[in-house]
């Protein structure tokens, strides 16, 4: 117990005097999450968002396919872009492997079915309420689904949310595919996995607490996202529009 409490002492003397090591593995987390991230929605968006819409043959199984890829292991997503960026792989000529580029890939690839399944989700049961009004008018899918992502863009900021979180939170894929390289390619993952195992528990649990905020955070923003856009009703009730609400929005868009 006392050694405990000395690491949680020397962890937070390193949080309040900012430690540079751990500030510069911190940043690198980040910016490695935010970039994966961004790339996944900026995929991932327009791609549920035309799932949403689009009816077509073979929609169930694409449905199974985007379901099954949300429980894929991180650590075989680390394999699979392992693989094509090495020697003789595929993109093995881009020299990425061990890199930052090979991680933001990584986790771009492993947070992509959760943007795309999520969104259209959420594009779906729009269209389910408005879809009939906006066809009326004259849009086509391609414009629906843009007036749509408008439409639901509380929502959606919700789920950039939820990928950066996924991101950042990840271990296996940056792993596998960076290296855990000091000063390089090692992230707050990584870096309390190798911390703890080398009984450097002060930096581990520092490091720790970093991540629980920032994912506290998120989950709060994210919570805050749905309330907002449920006007403070339970998340499963802002799921489920009023009649009030869709009659609203019709009248809007007749």
């Amino acid at each position: 117990m006392d050694d405990f409490s000395r690491s949680l002492a020397v962890a937070g003397a390193l949080l309040w005097r900012q430690d540079a090591t751990l500030v510069d593995v911190v940043l690198r987390s980040l910016g490695v999450s935010a970039m994966a991230a961004a790339l996944a929605c900026g995929l991932g968006l327009g791609l549920g968002a035309w799932l949403g819409v689009r009816r077509f043959k073979g929609e169930g199984l694409v449905q199974a396919i985007l379901h099954s890829l949300l429980a894929l292991p991180s650590v075989v997503v680390g394999l699979l872009v392992y693989l094509l960026l090495s020697r003789q792989g595929p993109l093995g000529f881009l020299g990425w492997l061990f890199s930052l580029k090979a991680m933001v890939l990584a986790q771009t690839v492993l947070v992509l079915p959760v943007v795309v399944a999520l969104s259209r989700q959420c594009i779906r049961g729009a269209h389910e309420r408005l879809g009939e009004q906006l066809q009326s008018i004259g849009l086509s899918e391609p414009l629906r689904a843009l007036v749509l992502v408008w439409d639901e863009r509380q929502v959606l900021l919700g789920v950039v949310l939820t990928a950066f979180g996924r991101a950042v939170s990840e271990v296996g894929a940056v792993m596998v595919v960076g290296g855990n390289i000091e000063g390089f390619t090692r992230v707050m993952t990584t870096s309390i996995a190798l911390e703890t195992s080398k009984g450097d528990l002060p930096m581990a649990l520092a490091l720790g607490g970093v991540l629980m905020g920032v994912v506290l955070l998120l989950n709060a923003l994210i919570s805050a996202l749905h309330w907002r856009h449920g006007r403070g009703q339970p998340l499963a009730a802002a799921s489920a529009p009023s009649q009030g609400q869709v009659d609203s929005k019709s009248r809007f868009w007749s």
